[in-house]
């Protein structure tokens, strides 16, 4: 696994072409994600410190978290297939116990930039999005 961090954004509401850019932490390869935009709006609400009277979807998520009184470990982008990124959100539950969710790295990533979740991609995710022919 590859730590890695969330390095932009983009919005493109005239093309409806939302991403966000994820590059290792100790390197420089990067993996651009396509994402939707109500993820990609929420991601950047959060990065911006933009509050709202009630709590989005992801803020729900995290507070549905904390009340079941688990922690997170972090996301892991464990899959790529015919140009789909695939995720599992890593949690212990209250007893310590791993507990493995599948998500959209979208939604894991709203959610990682909320409760200061670290991000992984699988090494050979890397490898294959960079190097297609391998």
């Amino acid at each position: 696994m590859i730590r890695v961090e969330l390095a932009k954004i983009i919005i493109d509401e005239k093309n409806h072409d939302q991403a966000v850019v994820l590059r290792e932490k100790d390197g420089s390869r990067q993996i651009p994600i396509m994402i939707g935009f109500v993820e990609a709006s929420s991601i950047q609400m959060c990065i911006a410190g933009i509050t709202t009277a009630r709590p989005l979807t992801h803020d729900l998520l995290a507070s549905v978290i904390k009340a079941l009184e688990a922690d997170v470990a972090y996301l892991l982008v464990d899959g790529f297939v015919e140009g789909t990124f695939f995720a599992k959100l890593c949690l212990k539950n209250k007893d310590g116990q791993p507990v493995q969710v599948d998500c959209r790295p979208s939604d894991g990533i709203a959610l990682a930039v909320r409760m200061a979740m670290p991000i992984f991609i699988e090494d050979n995710i890397f490898k294959q999005v960079l190097s297609p022919e391998a």
